[in-house]
């Protein structure tokens, strides 16, 4: 991708970054890096923050400006990324409904549903969570067994979700049912929004092992939702769930890639602080080559979204898989860093910034697809292997 900033976007860079140095203050300013799209820490500090955004105009950049947005370009949003990275506020509270349901629901709603819920998504009025994984069906997702008919005018909603991130807080759910139990596994399929406190609908979170119960189990019973809402074709839910993914797999992730750089940069700050032997500067400089490929996969991948020639879906994939495996090498280099403290927790099990690294980095390797599935898709859909014995 081409770096080199036109006038119009420096003018916007600065716009940006001037916003930021204002409005990263107290709270703010004490949460800085707080949070991450698996985890609940300062939750309300970083629900707050969304909604300082969110009057600053600065949510949902590219979306159309008649639902919140700016219709920014795909580099302004580059621009802003790199400066919210810079910045490294609190991480954002509603990223489900503002990176993954809101585009997937750009792409594959009606009118009629955008205008509803795409406005209060910006606003930062409703939240939402995304009910696929199942248990038996979490990276085989066809395998799902949650099943709808249509009874009485509405669907009616059976069956159990896993690993429902964030669904504490979510008013909505958007859960990929199987509607057609007598079609192929991967036909047959669709998405439902549904809302999170329907009678029949019942949330349990799941501790995790940084102490917070962003996970959760969610089970449906008999629940209810309007005929109407269904996004995409009924029983083609398997395209409008793999929009959904691709999402998530792509642009969500570069924000948090970006933020790498700076938890590098504070190991390296510690290390140097406590003496720095030859093997470990080699693993510090290793860390942060690794933090800057993370950095340039991501911009591929926005030029991969501009059109150039470039296949975004297996971009997303080469990003996912080699940033999941190389932050968990960084949060094991930050334990060593740490030495024996780095054993010890605070008052309420709290947990420094390198043991968060160090504990939630684990799971990277198995949420948004995990990595031997995405090592699949990359070797039969890209390099053309022979597909694994099933």
């Amino acid at each position: 991708m081409d770096l080199s900033l036109t006038p119009e976007l420096i003018e916007f860079r600065d716009e940006v970054r001037t916003w930021f140095d204002e409005h990263v203050v107290g709270e703010f300013a004490r949460h800085r890096g707080a949070g991450a799209s698996w985890d609940d820490e300062a939750f309300d500090v970083r629900l707050a923050w969304d909604r300082e955004l969110s009057a600053g105009g600065w949510l949902c950049l590219g979306w159309p400006k008649e639902y919140g947005g700016r219709e920014a370009s795909v580099d302004q949003q580059l621009v802003f990324q790199l400066e919210y990275a810079r910045a490294n506020p609190p991480y954002r509270a509603t990223t489900q409904g503002q990176d993954l349901f809101g585009p997937t629901l750009l792409t594959f709603g009606t009118p009629e549903q955008k205008a509803r819920f795409l406005p209060a998504i910006v606003r930062v009025e409703e939240q939402w969570g995304q009910g696929f994984s199942e248990p038996g069906a979490g990276s085989d997702l066809a395998g799902l067994r949650t099943k709808a008919r249509l009874e009485g005018g509405g669907w009616v909603i059976d069956g159990q979700k896993i690993w429902t991130s964030l669904a504490t807080h979510a008013d909505w759910l958007y859960v990929l049912c199987r509607t057609d139990p007598d079609a192929p596994k991967h036909r047959g399929l669709s998405m439902l929004l549904i809302r999170a406190d329907a009678p029949g609908v019942e949330v349990r979170p799941i501790r995790n092992i940084l102490g917070g119960a962003d996970f959760c189990e969610v089970f449906f019973t008999a629940a209810r939702t309007p005929a109407d809402h269904v996004v995409g074709p009924v029983d083609n839910g398997w395209h409008v769930a793999m929009g959904a993914l691709g999402t998530e797999r792509g642009t969500v992730l570069l924000g948090e890639h970006l933020r790498i750089r700076s938890e590098v940069e504070a190991m390296i700050a510690a290390a140097r602080s406590r003496g720095m032997s030859p093997v470990l500067r080699r693993e510090l400089t290793k860390a942060w080559t690794e933090a800057r490929v993370m950095e340039w996969n991501g911009l591929r991948l926005m030029t991969s979204l501009k059109d150039r020639g470039l296949d975004p879906t297996v971009q997303a994939s080469i990003s996912k898989v080699f940033a999941s495996a190389a932050h968990v090498r960084m949060g094991e280099l930050a334990s060593r860093i740490a030495g024996a403290p780095g054993d010890l927790v605070g008052e309420n099990y709290a947990v420094d910034r390198f043991q968060h690294m160090f504990l939630g980095s684990r799971a990277e390797r198995i949420f948004g697809g995990t990595e031997q599935i995405q090592l699949n898709v990359l070797a039969e859909r890209t390099l053309g292997l022979p597909r694994e014995p099933r």
